[in-house]
């Protein structure tokens, strides 16, 4: 049916040419800005996404400035410490030559004056931007910016690389006088604030029961610290009496601590047993040992109970001093042992840890001039343990804490060194190793730092072109096809044309009814 009012074909034609028309446009959006999804309207979750991405993607490159400036920063001081090393080494050239008798000392000591003054040099100019890593001002560690870590909740949180500082100074260390760290330290082992020695007191005496012991082989079962289980084997005659028995006895254990003896055990050796006879009464006595050692003489039934009544078995306690930190610790957190009077302080530096603190305050009793002192470091649960043990008489001991104390600088010896006397050219052949030891350890750190800087930086930056990648996936226009599928629009929207015409001809052609 035709009809001058309602023309189907027009309205068909036209919709068609809408239709392309839009897609046209919207090819031509995507040849103009480069991208399929340029805005929120074109799909809103893949949108959505990318922004989020292009966020992290500003985020990292923020990052990678972060850790090009850290990355300096470290360099310097890596190169500084390594410089400060080759300094120390050359000294140490000159305090071997100070061994001798016939030099010139006075000399050697200018060298080493004029050695000193350059390290100072080197140490005040080892900054970046204003920040010294070497020089004792920056007492906690420099955290550099290293990662944005996004949870699959959408939260965010930065994560960063710790750079332990070094002190390349001379300066003495204080301890602390700000609030008390008492807290952090709890003591046992004590009788009367005493450590008590343990040749007097860690001991223990089996007492014959007036039998005779079979002959043959017999076993004395030691366990120390409840895990080292030891039987030392005693051979006995028929004929021996028990005072013979406790001689045998003691010979076994003598010489199983007795380095030249077959039957030695470290073990054994390494906390000082020995067991002595007097008349039948076998003693057992430990020293400088830190574990519990178990005795147990089931297997020779004519030593059958210890002194008191206690049976066959009995137990050796350990009796050295304990101090075990616990709490948190900052720079400047001071720990103090006292021992004889005598105060052995470790003043915390920026990055230490509880483990520094036990380990340095274990070095600076051992090298005291206390007889018989021994210490051990313990680690349990995240909690150190300094434990201390006397071997001679009865000493004062005492263990305190104090905030706000001041760090040693790592090259406190170096202010001390002179070669001039025989006596100081010795020692100073002592303390040139630990300097060296110490730039050595701390060029070291250093350059792991940097190392690892470097490997964050490069994963950064590769990390970053994968973003920017993904992001592109998501919402660049592929130019290849939106390129055909524009040519193809542009000959749908002529055909679009040509057939609206056609349409609106159709009326036209009513007329030609009534004529």
């Amino acid at each position: 049916m035709a009809s001058i009012l309602t023309n189907t074909g027009a309205m068909v034609a036209l919709q068609t040419l809408k239709g392309v028309n839009k897609n046209l446009e919207t090819t031509q959006n995507e040849i103009a800005t480069g991208k399929k999804v340029a805005t929120a309207k074109d799909n809103a979750a893949v949108w959505a996404i990318s922004k989020v991405m292009e966020s992290d993607v500003k985020g990292f490159n923020g990052i990678k400035e972060s850790l090009s400036l850290g990355e300096s920063t470290v360099a310097v001081a890596r190169q500084a410490s390594e410089t400060v090393t080759d300094l120390l080494t050359e000294m140490k050239g000159k305090i071997v030559a100070a061994q001798e008798e016939n030099v010139d000392r006075g000399k050697i000591q200018t060298d080493i004056e004029q050695l000193r003054e350059q390290i100072s040099s080197v140490v005040a100019s080892a900054q970046f931007n204003g920040l010294n890593l070497i020089d004792g001002n920056a007492t906690d560690p420099v955290s550099i910016l290293a990662s944005l870590d996004r949870a699959a909740d959408g939260t965010l949180e930065s994560s960063a690389i710790d750079v332990r500082t070094q002190d390349f100074t001379t300066d003495a260390g204080q301890f602390g006088t700000g609030d008390t760290l008492d807290a952090n330290l709890d003591v046992n082992g004590l009788d009367g604030g005493n450590l008590v020695g343990t040749t007097t007191t860690n001991d223990v005496t089996f007492t014959t029961d007036l039998g005779a012991a079979e002959g043959g082989s017999y076993d004395v079962a030691i366990s120390i610290g409840g895990g080292t289980a030891i039987n030392i084997s005693v051979a006995l005659a028929n004929d021996q009496t028990a005072n013979t028995i406790a001689g045998s006895i003691a010979n076994a254990i003598n010489a199983a601590v007795d380095p030249g003896d077959p039957s030695y055990n470290a073990d054994l050796a390494a906390i000082g047993l020995t067991a002595t006879d007097t008349a039948g009464a076998l003693t057992f006595s430990t020293s400088g040992t830190f574990d519990e050692v178990e005795i147990d003489m089931s297997a020779i039934n004519a030593l059958a109970t210890t002194v008191g009544g206690d049976g066959p078995v009995a137990t050796l306690d350990p009796t050295a001093a304990t101090i075990t930190f616990d709490g948190e610790i900052s720079a400047g957190d001071s720990y103090r042992v006292t021992i004889d009077n005598v105060d052995y302080d470790y003043i915390a530096a920026g990055g230490d840890t509880f483990e520094d603190v036990a380990n340095g305050l274990a070095a600076l009793i051992n090298e005291s001039d206390l007889t018989g002192v021994a210490t051990q470091v313990t680690e349990d649960g995240g909690n150190y343990t300094l434990s201390v043990a006397q071997s001679g008489a009865d000493v004062s001991f005492n263990a305190t804490g104090a905030e706000d104390g001041t760090p040693a600088g790592g090259l406190l010896a170096l202010a001390g060194i002179n070669v001039s006397t025989q006596e100081g050219a010795v020692q100073a052949l002592n303390d040139i190793e630990t300097l060296i030891q110490f730039g050595i350890d701390a060029s070291a750190s250093f350059g792991s730092a940097q190392a690892r800087i470097e490997i964050q930086s490069e994963f950064v930056s590769k990390l970053t072109d994968s973003l920017i990648t993904g992001i592109g996936t998501l919402v660049d226009a592929d130019m290849e096809e939106t390129s055909a599928r524009l040519q193809a629009l542009q000959v749908q929207q002529q055909l679009a044309v040509q057939s609206l015409t056609i349409a609106n001809q159709a009326p036209q052609n009513i007329l030609s009814l009534f004529r």
